[in-house]
């Protein structure tokens, strides 16, 4: 076996972690980039923060955060355990969320045992019941289950469970659908005739859309029948859902375009995330040791790598959101029907960068439009099909056009999905029934079936 040694040129980019950092950065939404820059600021000694929601007109100055000694004491930190740790002030701001309580069901009810039950055995009986109420609203255990378990007669569950029966919200404590519905059609009064009929007897064939067998069977024409679905489709099948749960999620837009004098204006959305600026006893660091002077250096250059990443990131997102603005200016004045197909490739052609860039400067962000908030990727949707004229197609334009449609159709002779299919064809857009069914279902529109009037 023969060894020899060979000298080869290449290049190569070698991902920093600065450079990494800038990258991340670009990705972040507005919340978590708020996140980032508050533990940077809690980590980095070289920055002060000047937070959006603050207000600036009081008059009031920032004093710096950091005495001369204070200063000169940080090169104790050099060479220990908490190396490159600095101390926190003790007046630092406080960035917990502020979350309103939301009551569970499980308190909503409660709350009403202790007003309409005893207390000792009824009430005791009435907590367990309470307990084995799901978050629906429904009893998924059988009063001879919980008898068993509080060893007490059925009887007095079933007393008990009738008066929980009567809580509010309506229908909770119901064992299945059907009693759950029969509940809240007392309460209102509309519990007979037909509607009673058709809670007790024939929720599945409503399921179905069986109007006729149902007439059939009742006796009665297939518009009553109908008309009494209508009826019953108003009661809550699960009454406990709007209670408690988990936090729901608030997207706040990082862009907002507004309509100014019939030009469309791109702001970059700056509230909230605070403004960093480096501490001023950090600019002229004379005075101190050589350690000292290592360790201000150091977090000066990663303050100002953050402080140019941030700004880098807002100047991306601005020149991607005004390009998307320049190219989609149809969807902005007349709806999602004239949504343009669009590349990120064209995209980062047009201002000068990879599209990868473009790929992260739309990942996780939304836009605030005069007609609603709109994730960036939506605007890059994957193109379906092209036209007899050479013009590819996009989701939103086939769902936006199977919309119209339906809305415009004969409710006594809805379209079929295959005549939905036939009609785009013949406005240029050859689309697959499959695929008009998949859209259709993610419309929310039930079958041509189901969607009949009688």
């Amino acid at each position: 076996m023969e060894h020899s040694l060979s000298l080869n040129l290449g290049q190569k980019l070698a991902m920093t972690a600065k450079l990494q950092q800038a990258i991340q950065i670009l990705q972040l939404s507005a919340q978590d980039l708020r996140d980032v820059i508050e533990k940077e600021y809690l980590e980095n000694p070289a920055l002060e923060m000047e937070d959006s929601f603050e207000d600036h007109e009081s008059g009031e100055k920032t004093t710096d955060r950091y005495s001369i000694e204070e200063i000169a004491s940080l090169a104790n930190y050099l060479g220990s355990d908490t190396a490159g740790k600095a101390p926190v002030r003790e007046t630092m701001p406080a960035f917990e969320a502020v979350e309103t309580p939301q009551e569970t069901l499980a308190e909503v009810l409660l709350e009403q045992v202790n007003f309409s039950c005893r207390p000792g055995r009824e009430r005791r009986i009435a907590k367990y019941i309470v307990g084995s109420i799901d978050s629906r609203g429904y009893l998924r255990i059988s009063t001879g289950e919980l008898a068993a378990a509080l060893q007490v007669d059925e009887q007095e569950v079933l007393a008990i469970l009738q008066v929980i029966q009567g809580f509010e919200p309506a229908g909770v404590g119901a064992r299945n659908l059907a009693e759950c519905l029969r509940i809240q059609a007392q309460q209102q009064g509309i519990y007979k005739g037909l509607i009673a009929l058709i809670i007790e007897k024939h929720l599945d064939r409503v399921a179905a859309a069986q109007f006729k067998q149902i007439a059939e069977m009742e006796d009665c024409s297939p518009g009553d029948v109908q008309l009494a679905v209508d009826i019953i489709r108003r009661l809550n099948p699960k009454p406990g859902c709007s209670y408690g749960g988990d936090r729901p999620d608030y997207i706040v837009p990082d862009i907002i375009v507004r309509k100014v004098n019939e030009e469309y204006v791109v702001l970059v959305n700056g509230y909230g995330i605070p403004k960093l600026n480096i501490t001023a006893l950090y600019r002229n660091n004379s005075g101190f040791d050589d350690d000292t002077k290592k360790y201000i250096e150091q977090r000066v250059n990663t303050a100002v790598w953050l402080i140019k990443s941030i700004e880098q990131r807002r100047q991306t997102l601005f020149n991607v959101v005004t390009e998307i603005v320049r190219v989609q200016r149809d969807f902005f004045d007349k709806g999602e029907a004239h949504l343009h197909p669009m590349l990120m490739r064209t995209v980062a052609d047009a201002i000068g960068v990879h599209e990868s860039t473009v790929s992260r400067a739309v990942a996780n962000k939304y836009m605030e439009m005069p007609h609603g908030v709109i994730s960036l990727k939506k605007f890059f949707a994957a193109n379906l099909a092209g036209s007899q004229q050479g013009e590819e197609l996009i989701a939103a334009q086939v769902k936006a056009m199977i919309k119209q449609l339906i809305l415009e159709e004969n409710s006594q002779k809805p379209w079929s999905d295959q005549q939905l299919s036939e009609m785009l064809a013949e406005k240029q857009m050859k689309i697959s029934r499959r695929t008009v069914m998949k859209y259709r279902e993610q419309l929310g529109y039930p079958s041509s079936v189901k969607r009949k009037r009688y």
